[in-house]
């Protein structure tokens, strides 16, 4: 069963989080950001500057740019699966298709907390994951922030924060 629902990303932009439960202890969400019309920015570009053989190199290094940018910068989607028995596992999702996953075990993970920091003259929240130290298990020896190219605002971080919290809190009574 998937839930999907609107929110505001902190630049304004609209972006969606779906939410799918696989089963009480395996929960995945995706926040989804707008995707870059490549169509409407290539066909602007080449009818602006097709008039000149100068401009012509200039279309062709932009257009280069361009896949440069939706390969190795631009993310369409951003998930986050948490499996309470084994562990978290994030994937970012390029505009080129290209996927990048990192997995965190579950015996590493400390807690879940929504952080606040100062970006850009305004306070900003965003979703985090404590990392136990192996040698001291009270103290914190990592910060991995989450959903760090859409940056969705507190009302839909909270969302997640929550759904969190119900698997450590079962894994912690198991």
């Amino acid at each position: 069963m998937a839930e999907e629902e609107g929110y505001l990303a902190v630049s304004g932009e609209r972006i969606t989080l779906q939410r799918r439960q696989h089963s009480a202890s395996c929960r995945e969400f995706l926040v989804r950001c707008p995707r870059l019309q490549l169509r409407s920015l290539s066909a602007a570009t080449c009818s602006v500057w097709l008039n000149s053989a100068v401009l012509s190199a200039a279309i062709f290094i932009t257009l280069i740019g361009l896949l440069v940018y939706l390969h190795f910068v631009k993310i369409d989607q951003e998930s986050l699966l948490i499996i309470g028995s084994l562990g978290i596992q994030m994937t970012s999702s390029y505009a080129s298709g290209k996927e990048s996953t990192t997995f965190i075990e579950m015996n590493q993970v400390k807690d879940v907390v929504i952080n606040e920091a100062i970006y850009m003259q305004k306070v900003i929240y965003y979703l985090c994951i404590l990392l136990q130290d192996p040698v001291e298990p009270h103290v914190v020896s990592e910060v991995v922030p989450l959903f760090q190219s859409s940056k969705p605002r507190l009302a839909c971080l909270v969302e997640v924060y929550k759904s969190c919290q119900e698997i450590l809190d079962q894994r912690k009574k198991s």
